[in-house]
């Protein structure tokens, strides 16, 4: 198992929204700080383990710094806001509720737990703006995402799977079956209410199966705030089915098990999804 520990300083700070008295970690990657705080993957960005709940859950905040780079922060001058590491305050709380308004489906999300505006404003000198980093703190079952299986030892993937077995209703044999089930019923849950969650691959599902990221997500309650956005929701339905078809096989490649493409086209026909309508017809 890989951890990586980085050092980071307490700010002070402003409760932007929070559910219950969790304690607070309004910290911030600083390479001559006192606190440390870990990444479980160089996959995961912006986002580091803080700390831990009696209940084994794992303190998770997202906009603390980079996992990667002797910078915590990095701008490319793209859009005027585009700074790597940074998590803006608009960002954070679109994720906070949307990921609650998920929850409320009973689809297994990450708990919610704060978002933080952090009094520690980073200069950006080619736009001359000041922007104060917000942090979005929740916890996991497991800290690992499914594109972690690289950095995980075998033992860490099969503890975690043999779990799934409390979802197994259908009796599968082979676990990305169980796996694909779960997601497959997790998309029809979204798409009967409206809900694109519009980032669905690997890196968003933890191997607890629990759906993360709703950063870019799109709900009733929390509608996008641009209209051409909002206009081609219902384009991009279609789109998350092939998502989740890639993290299923990702699954089963990572656990060497073979797929049989009849029976995972069949579970996506159970719950409104008849791929084979979408097929194109070929010249012979």
């Amino acid at each position: 198992m890989l951890i990586f520990r980085y050092n980071s300083n307490s700010c002070a700070f402003t409760i932007i929204d929070q559910n219950g008295n969790n304690h607070l970690y309004p910290l911030l990657r600083n390479d001559c700080g006192f606190q440390t705080i870990y990444s479980v993957s160089p996959l995961h960005g912006r986002s580091f383990v803080v700390g831990r709940h009696e209940d084994g859950r794992y303190i998770v905040s997202k906009g603390n710094g980079l996992c990667y780079s002797q910078y915590p922060f990095l701008y490319t001058p793209d859009m005027p806001t585009d700074i790597w590491g940074l998590l803006l305050k608009e960002d954070a709380l679109r994720d906070f509720y949307c990921c609650q308004d998920v929850r409320a489906l009973g689809i297994k999300t990450n708990w919610m737990e704060c978002v933080l505006e952090l009094d520690y404003p980073i200069h950006i000198e080619k736009t001359g703006a000041d922007l104060k980093p917000c942090l979005l703190q929740y916890s996991v079952e497991c800290p690992y995402r499914i594109c972690d299986a690289a950095f995980m030892e075998r033992e860490q993937i099969e503890a975690e799977v043999a779990k799934w077995q409390q979802y197994n209703e259908s009796g599968w044999q082979q676990n990305h079956l169980i796996a694909a089930e779960v997601l497959i019923r997790n998309l029809r849950i979204m798409h009967d209410h409206e809900v694109l969650h519009n980032a669905i691959h690997e890196q968003n599902y933890t191997w607890a199966l629990e759906l993360l990221d709703f950063e870019l997500c799109r709900t009733p309650q929390h509608p996008y705030t641009k209209a051409d956005y909002e206009r081609h929701v219902t384009d991009l339905y279609d789109r998350e089915v092939i998502q989740t078809y890639v993290i299923i096989n990702y699954i089963a490649g990572v656990l060497h098990e073979k797929q049989d493409f009849n029976v995972i086209d069949g579970i996506f026909e159970k719950y409104g999804y008849p791929i084979r309508k979408w097929k194109v017809p070929q010249d012979r």
